[in-house]
């Protein structure tokens, strides 16, 4: 595969790949959508490694697509593109402002978590994380839970405030997939620093959502998760 230097290019390789098969797959995780395609997201990932060039205009070209896995194609090169070891900062910086102008495009949990981490968290590493608290803020939960993955990108640095701060912000958010964002990212904390994770239930246990509940104890030991969920 050459690198693609135009959207029309990537779509229509990545659209050759669809099945009937794969389409009534991903029926059974994404009721009701009918703007899958049929493409597996092992083949979306692959075709984005070499559209990591592909100029920003182009990507938001991907992401005003219908075809939900061309969306999922422009999340993947922005991601990877993002966190390339040699990416330019002023590439870096094109892409977080794409991101945060068309977050409207990307608006399911499985585009969140293809470049919250990567695009925006990466980039905040070394900067003010201001962003993440005006997306907690959020009307809509895409956004919401973006403020809680990017924090992802701490995690993996040893850095948990971030995350122990907007978990708290977030932990009775009423929707779910805000919730399984928060649920996520609190178990990888405590992989971090176990102790502030159980400080954090401390506080939260007895009132927080049943599912980030269980997902924040998951990695605890049995005996110990068994009482959190007793709470």
């Amino acid at each position: 595969m050459p690198p693609y230097t135009t959207a029309t290019d990537f779509r229509a390789d990545l659209l050759a790949r669809a099945t009937a098969a794969q389409r009534r797959a991903y029926a059974r995780y994404f009721p009701g959508d009918d703007t899958l395609a049929g493409v597996r997201m092992g083949d979306v990932f692959t075709l984005a490694k070499s559209a990591l060039d592909l100029p920003v205009d182009q990507i938001e070209l991907l992401l005003e697509d219908r075809v939900h896995e061309v969306r999922a194609g422009g999340c993947s090169i922005m991601g990877k593109s993002a966190t390339a070891r040699r990416v330019a900062v002023e590439r870096h910086a094109e892409l977080v402002e794409l991101f945060l102008r068309r977050h409207d495009r990307i608006d399911t949990w499985d585009l969140v978590d293809l470049t919250a981490y990567q695009v925006l968290g990466s980039w905040l590493l070394d900067r003010p994380r201001d962003v993440l608290d005006s997306l907690a803020q959020a009307p809509d939960w895409p956004r919401r839970r973006t403020a809680i993955v990017a924090t992802a990108a701490f995690l993996r640095r040893g850095q948990v405030d971030d995350t122990f701060r907007l978990s708290g912000v977030l932990v009775d958010d009423p929707e779910p997939y805000v919730q399984k964002g928060v649920g996520w990212m609190l178990r990888h904390a405590g992989d971090v620093e176990p102790e502030r994770l159980r400080a954090f239930l401390e506080d939260h246990a007895a009132t927080m959502p049943r599912d980030v509940l269980r997902a924040a104890v998951e990695k605890l030991p049995p005996a110990e998760r068994k009482e959190w969920l007793a709470r």
